[in-house]
């Protein structure tokens, strides 16, 4: 006798969920976006009314033009760059608004003021060994044991007699001066074409350039490594040895060298405060990208 197969009965049958359309299910907005949204909109008001960031500031645009460097800042981008040729020479400075940031962080965490009177004191005990040296604007400089310069203040140009726009009130000791920097650090390339490329490593800080290395790379692309295999060929490279361990006068000379390049007291100037100037605008197009994406 064949199975009779009888239909599912209402019990049997298999349930699903029904499916709900409720505003509750396609909410556009979460609890907290305008609020989010009205916020943005509240710090993007503050910000513009505090500093106009599409306007350069009269001292970054006259360095700029009266400079034979050339800027290349590309919007959303953190690295700056500037180039200019000097001879059969094509220099290349590049630096970042990270540093800026970095220099913020380091002050929320240093909270403590005795460690913070131990660590200036390290620090100063490292400058006077580190070898570390200094392009100052001024005439006479004397070295110290440690490899930096000393500035007598008989010797310090005058501020009638300086050459950079902007910057003439620095280290005049009048109303002028500005409030200490944050140390940028900055990279210079100079390339020869089928010479290769000499780099510099150095900090931009109150005026002064501190060297830290000068390498030299007989291939030009190693400089920059932008791929993996690159940076593993540099790797094994000598690129010579800490600046500091130098003998004085040739750190001297090359001082000179970079000095005559553009890589002076004005460069030191300008750095610190384009940075700034990126910095905030690049905040105020997060700010607003922001603000779009919440309110999309």
């Amino acid at each position: 006798m064949p199975w009779a197969i009888s239909a599912p009965t209402g019990a049997s049958r298999a349930r699903y969920a029904a499916f709900s359309t409720s505003r509750s299910v396609w909410e556009k907005e979460g609890q907290v976006d305008q609020e989010l949204s009205a916020k943005f909109e509240s710090e993007l008001r503050i910000e513009k009314e505090a500093r106009d960031s599409d306007t350069l500031p009269p001292n970054i645009q006259e360095y700029l033009d009266n400079s034979p460097f050339e800027l290349e800042d590309t919007p959303g981008q953190e690295e700056v760059a500037l180039t200019r040729k000097f001879g059969d020479e094509s220099i290349r400075i590049t630096f970042t608004i990270a540093d800026l940031n970095e220099v913020n962080q380091e002050e929320e965490f240093d909270t403590d003021p005795a460690l913070s009177d131990e660590e200036a004191a390290d620090a100063a005990d490292t400058n006077a060994q580190s070898g570390g040296a200094n392009i100052k604007g001024a005439i006479n400089q004397g070295r110290t044991k440690g490899g930096n310069f000393a500035v007598a203040p008989e010797d310090s140009i005058a501020p009638s007699d300086r050459e950079e726009g902007g910057y003439e009130d620095a280290g005049s000791g009048g109303e002028g001066d500005q409030e200490p920097s944050f140390p940028a650090r900055i990279h210079v390339n100079v390339e020869k074409a089928g010479k290769g490329t000499l780099q510099l490593d150095a900090v931009a800080q109150d005026g002064e350039i501190v060297i830290e290395n000068v390498y030299y790379y007989q291939k030009p692309e190693l400089a920059d490594a932008k791929t993996a295999e690159q940076d593993w060929a540099r790797r094994n490279l000598y690129t010579g040895p800490p600046f500091g361990n130098l003998d004085e006068d040739l750190q001297v000379l090359l001082e000179r060298y970079f000095d005559e390049r553009g890589v002076n007291t004005a460069l030191a100037l300008w750095i610190p405060e384009y940075i700034d100037f990126k910095e905030q605008k690049e905040y105020l197009n997060w700010l607003s990208n922001v603000k779009s994406f919440v309110d999309a």
